[in-house]
């Protein structure tokens, strides 16, 4: 079945979708209505989408067919009249999989009486834990405290693994798209040929081990005298990150966007969080890649964003040490948001072709202000990535096993308000050069005590050139 290109709109007591659906017969049109879901069927086209709220099919419901322009107009009632349909504009968000009806969060078991254990019983049960095979002492001091037994949390077990194959990708979802990356020209690939039986842990190693590898002194200690270019850079401004008055997807937009995949995704609420720091890396990519390039991808735009996201060139997505305790999923403690960025920061620092601190600050400046335009303008971020990536003969597996489904995600699950919270604390970050490792500081100082020795230099060269001259007349 093709899906065909639709957008839907709203008035105070419908909801209208407009499809374009070609030579097609009005007559063989099925349209369905079951609350929140609708779906339409006409040969050979097939949409299916799930609204917020519920709509009817009743007598002020309408379909007209339009032969001339091939538009195929429904008019469906709202069943609450004056009920506002967000995300209308998603496509992908309604295109998604009716959510699975989840367990209750909370227990649903009500106490409605209690009573107090007389002290006889009480004397008796304590009298007949002396003969019980525990230690006595344990035993008589866990009655009179409750009963409070010592405990030990058990070490977790580690994850039943049935096959060499080690999955990767959106929410270890993906396998087997490197198993011939021995014959592909893939130069971000940092596990080598066995990456599809590439331990997590083994992956993380071996990314540390070749950030050193590549990290260059004279480099960084180079752009960083000489920061001209860099400046510039630096002064210039990413046009997302300035809130338009009006925000609508191009056409070439929703037709990407019609093309992604259409999958429930039921990540855990530890998953979901750790998908939150690993799209901070992703966007720190895309930033950087915006504004070395001044928002005009070249050739080597691919290999940047997959060079600079450890998600991709390492398979080794957040969260990264030290790890966050299992609270609140929602919440991001600044050490962990410090230790994903530091994993872009040393990746900015030891690849690409500018190597500034400056220019990375400016890249995270860049991600907390796209966070604050809300998950559309992220969402549009990361088309523009995955339009980058697609067109690349070896770097679209990334766009497969990472961007498709996380701009699903982004629009059917993610949360503006977690958004927004990420935008204040990203803003709020201070990110300290000696957590990258490299101990950038001291280089700075090598380099400002060459560039004064410069300057001196320079100046007594003139004074030399002076008193060679000859004395005026």
């Amino acid at each position: 079945m093709i899906t065909p290109r639709f957008s839907c709109s709203q008035t105070e007591a419908s909801v209208v979708i407009s499809l374009y659906c070609p030579s097609i017969r009005a007559s063989d049109v099925e349209i369905n209505v079951d609350e929140t879901l609708f779906s339409v069927h006409v040969n050979p086209y097939f949409l299916r989408l799930n609204f917020s709220h519920p709509l009817l099919e009743n007598d002020d419901a309408s379909a007209v067919y339009d032969p001339g322009s091939g538009y195929l107009t429904i008019t469906l009632t709202k069943e609450a009249k004056g009920q506002d349909f967000k995300d209308l504009d998603l496509l992908a968000k309604l295109l998604a999989p009716r959510p699975s009806e989840r367990e209750p969060s909370e227990p649903v078991i009500e106490v409605l009486q209690s009573e107090e254990a007389e002290d006889a019983n009480t004397d008796e049960l304590v009298q007949q834990t002396r003969n019980l095979s525990l230690e006595q002492h344990e035993i008589l001091d866990a009655a009179q405290n409750d009963w409070q037994l010592p405990q030990q949390i058990p070490e977790p077990l580690p994850a039943l693994q049935t096959t060499a194959e080690h999955r990767y990708g959106f929410l270890n979802m993906h396998s087997g798209y490197f198993r011939h990356v021995a014959h592909t020209e893939n130069e971000v690939n940092e596990l080598g040929n066995n990456v599809e039986t590439c331990a997590p842990a083994e992956r993380r190693t071996k990314r540390l081990r070749h950030e050193d590898e590549k990290w260059d002194e004279e480099h960084y200690m180079a752009d960083f005298m000489d920061d001209d270019y860099i400046q510039e850079l630096v002064a210039w401004t990413n046009p997302h990150t300035v809130a338009a008055e009006q925000f609508k997807y191009t056409e070439e937009e929703n037709l990407t966007m019609l093309r992604l995949p259409r999958k429930e995704y039921l990540a855990t609420p530890r998953q979901t969080h750790d998908l939150y720091l690993t799209l901070l890396t992703l966007m720190f990519s895309y930033a950087y890649e915006a504004r070395t390039t001044q928002h005009e991808p070249t050739p080597e735009s691919a290999w940047t964003i997959s060079t600079l996201t450890p998600a991709f060139s390492a398979l080794d997505p957040p969260p990264y040490p030290p790890f966050a305790p299992e609270t609140d999923s929602s919440m991001f403690s600044p050490e962990e948001l410090a230790a994903t960025l530091i994993a872009s920061y040393r990746r900015a620092l030891a690849f690409p072709l500018y190597r500034s601190f400056v220019l990375a600050e400016a890249c995270r400046v860049d991600v907390a202000a796209l966070l604050a335009q809300g998950k559309r303008v992220v969402v549009r971020c990361l088309l523009e990535m995955k339009h980058v990536l697609d067109h690349h003969d070896v770097y679209y597996v990334y766009s497969k096993v990472w961007v498709d489904d996380l701009c699903v995600w982004l629009l059917a699950y993610a949360s503006d308000d977690i958004l927004q919270d990420l935008w204040r604390r990203v803003s709020a970050l201070r990110m300290d050069k000696k957590t990258i490792g490299w101990d950038l500081d001291q280089l700075e100082r090598l380099a400002d005590q060459e560039l004064e020795r410069g300057a001196d230099s320079d100046d007594e060269s003139e004074d030399e050139i002076e008193r060679m001259l000859p004395a005026p007349a």
